[in-house]
């Protein structure tokens, strides 16, 4: 059923479209300090993301992406990408993140999140009520886990974390009684012990230990977040200027357009643009959260929810690197990073969230 579209009512609105864009002006702000040829890709990434929400909110999609047939081929589509990637996918600083077809490349991870959160929404949908049941946890860690191992094993830990994340909170916000919290709790601890000893790599570990001895090795595992701090700390209120961050510019902020993009946009603009661009992906989320207060279906609350630990998470992740305060895993900022698979995955889960607040 077509609906009949404003200007005004899908760009201008203050809960979603308008947070939004903030946060995508600063994306190409400092990625055309950076890359001209970055910025044009991300300007075409987010145009096509419009498009998404136009199309979706003009053909009403939402009711058919409620069934259960397309959300299950959803999430199969994306264990059989997780596969593809690990067998055919190029090997790029020994990780194999990246799937090539032809002049088109993409991440299946970010699929992953996607298809994580819709099938979930879809199961505890209709057995929220009922979560406590050893079979329930069981059937939706089932979900998680298999994506979550296909990641892990690219390495990606970073973005396998996320998955764990938001299966966790759907646990959570289902009500989840508290004996299986605290045993869930200390299965973690024994599970972090496992990966520990037999699951990281050297520099995995490398990662971890000296976050904890910042100090130490300055010039090795600690280089990037030292810079990163170095671009923050130089900054002031008003920043250094449109391409006069020293830090960024002459090359010693490593992954300024992706895991210490917000260290290259404070540098150059400040603590005052780096304090706008967080506090407008705030509101982005408070919007999507006052969009799942006001959806009639659990379906559609539980897509909200997952959106918010998703991004919230993934925003937590890569700005604690940036800031020294988490281990850098590689974890882009949404919407502001560099990134045609994480922007468009993102944009598609604001097209469902914009047509559920049409509803």
């Amino acid at each position: 059923m077509l609906q009949k579209l404003s200007f005004k009512e899908i760009f201008l609105s203050k809960n979603i479209f308008l947070p939004l864009s903030v946060v995508l002006l600063f994306s190409l702000v400092v990625l055309s300090s950076i890359s001209e040829d970055l910025f044009y890709r991300q300007a075409l990434f987010i145009a096509l993301g419009f498009v998404i929400v136009l199309t979706f909110r003009k053909f009403d999609f939402l009711p058919v992406l409620r069934h259960r047939w397309l959300i299950t081929g959803i999430y199969a589509a994306s264990i059989f990408f997780l596969v593809l990637v690990l067998l055919i996918g190029p090997d790029i600083r020994n990780v194999k993140s990246w799937l090539v077809l032809g002049p088109i490349g993409f991440q299946p991870s970010e699929i992953a999140k996607v298809a994580l959160i819709l099938v979930l929404s879809d199961y505890f949908s209709r057995r929220h009520l009922s979560v406590a049941r050893w079979k329930i946890i069981f059937t939706s860690f089932l979900f998680f886990i298999v994506p979550a191992v296909l990641v892990a094993a690219q390495p990606a830990l970073g973005s396998a974390a996320v998955l764990f994340v938001i299966w966790f909170g759907f646990l959570l916000s289902s009500g989840l009684p508290r004996n299986r919290i605290l045993l869930f709790s200390a299965a973690f601890v024994v599970f972090g012990i496992l990966l520990w000893n037999w699951g990281l790599k050297d520099y995995q570990k490398d990662r971890i230990t000296h976050f904890f001895y910042p100090e130490k090795n300055v010039l090795g595992a600690n280089y990037s977040v030292v810079q990163s701090k170095v671009a923050i700390g130089s900054a002031g209120l008003w920043g250094e200027g449109y391409r006069q961050g020293s830090q960024t510019q002459l090359g010693f902020l490593a992954e300024p357009t992706n895991d210490f993009i917000l260290a290259a946009l404070t540098e150059e603009w400040g603590l005052a643009g780096g304090l706008l661009t967080i506090g407008a992906f705030f509101m982005l989320m408070f919007g999507i959260m006052k969009t799942a207060s006001a959806a009639v279906r659990n379906f559609d609350k539980f897509v909200c929810l997952g959106t918010v630990i998703s991004l919230g998470t993934q925003f937590f992740l890569n700005s604690g690197s940036a800031l020294g305060i988490v281990p850098v895993v590689g974890i882009q900022f949404p919407f502001l990073s560099y990134g045609g698979s994480s922007v468009l995955t993102n944009f598609f889960l604001i097209a469902i969230i914009s047509s559920i607040g049409k509803k």
